[in-house]
């Protein structure tokens, strides 16, 4: 992919030392002094991005991706060939918008080219730059969180790791059709954004609904097509390499769970994973856990079944629901290759162009039972009054 070499520092030969035969640091294709990747026939691509200076609180995380890769280049590769490539490091710019140039730059051609950009950083914030990315693609997008509280602050503040999500909301042109942030604590969070949430028509998961049920997590992850998960989500005592960790949280297994939650996900086209310190870290043990999230996002990928429902929808099975009370027709479709649940939410005439990529919902069996219960689904009311 030419040009992009310019934005990439090469990998230490250190990271692919000591490596056992069947390690993903000897089957990866990485940037190293012998040169940049090939990416034809890449499925995903991994991007370090060394830039933390619109960090609050975590300063210092710009040191993360290479200690994550030192963890995961020593797991074990796949069954299947993964198309996996490491670009190497994107330095900090001489300012932060240069940085975000960078990532802009390298995942819009990326995407482009049908592979998707793992970024490990650095601060969240970056995952403006990778929002950004979307613009030239000229589609509406859906963006999920994982974070211990939404980043939505002053919009009229300089962008930051804490605000970055009122830039993306407030971004013009507008291409953000639906967000949605799992894993946050009650008590950590501004009653006012969550009120703001509401009127948006957007939705939140609270860490004790992710933790009663992590299924019903897997929806809002098969809508996404960015990913961005902030690893303070994780409780200090299971990855304590954060500033802002704290004693509660996501076990390091939910972690990983919804990590392989976004990888199946057949929308998804991008994933960042921030906010991970060195300086803080206890034997290696968040990176250690990082690298094993990352892993599971690839397996994810693996197991893809290419079931989302367009075209024909012989592979599916159908259910009409009548809601008496609000005179609404709420039609379902299982797939049969993997027993995921859709809702098809109609479309006002003249906007199906714009709307297409997001009429089918994902859900759950559950909502199927709710709606048969004569009760309105909350993610189908949701997105019809975004569609109207």
């Amino acid at each position: 992919m030419e040009g992009l070499e310019v934005f990439f520092q090469p990998l230490g030969s250190e990271l692919f030392e000591n490596l056992e035969k069947e390690a993903l640091g000897n089957v990866i294709n990485a940037h190293n002094e012998q040169g940049f990747p090939e990416t034809e026939g890449a499925k995903i691509a991994i991007i370090g991005v060394l830039e933390d200076r619109n960090s609050i609180g975590n300063s210092g995380c710009a040191s993360g991706p290479d200690a994550i890769r030192s963890y995961l280049y020593k797991l074990f590769e796949f069954d299947e060939e993964i198309g996996l490539v490491d670009l190497g490091n994107i330095t900090p710019g001489e300012t932060t918008n240069d940085t975000y140039y960078a990532v802009k730059t390298a995942c819009s051609e990326l995407i482009k080219a049908g592979i998707i950009p793992l970024i490990i950083g650095g601060s969240q914030d970056i995952t403006y730059a990778n929002y950004s990315a979307y613009e030239d693609l000229e589609q509406t997008i859906n963006l999920v969180t994982v974070d211990s509280k939404l980043d939505v602050g002053d919009n009229d503040e300089k962008i930051s790791s804490e605000n970055f999500m009122s830039k993306i909301i407030l971004h013009q042109p507008n291409y953000l059709f639906n967000y949605s942030n799992i894993g946050h604590q009650r008590y950590l969070q501004t009653p006012s954004i969550l009120e703001l949430m509401e009127k948006l028509h957007f939705e939140t998961m609270r860490l004790g609904e992710v933790t009663g049920n992590i299924q019903d997590a897997e929806p809002l992850l098969r809508n996404a097509d960015i990913v961005s998960f902030d690893i303070s989500a994780i409780r200090w005592a299971d990855c304590p390499g954060s500033k802002k960790s704290g004693p509660n949280g996501l076990y390091g297994e939910e972690a990983c769970q919804l990590s392989r939650y976004a990888g199946i996900s057949d929308k998804l086209t991008s994933v960042g994973f921030y906010e991970y310190n060195t300086n803080n870290d206890i034997a290696g043990t968040s990176a250690h856990l990082i690298a094993q999230m990352i892993w599971c996002f690839i397996d994810g990928v693996l197991q893809r079944k290419d079931d989302y429902p367009k075209g024909s929808k012989d592979s599916y099975t159908k259910y009409i629901i009548d809601l008496s009370a609000s005179k609404h027709q709420i039609v379902f479709y299982k797939s049969d290759k993997s027993d995921r649940w859709w809702m098809d939410v109609p479309y006002p005439a003249g906007m199906k162009n714009r709307y297409e990529r997001h009429h089918f919902v994902p859900c759950t069996y559950n909502d199927y039972v709710q709606a048969t219960n004569e009760e309105m689904p909350d993610k189908w009311w949701k997105t019809y009054q975004k569609l109207v």
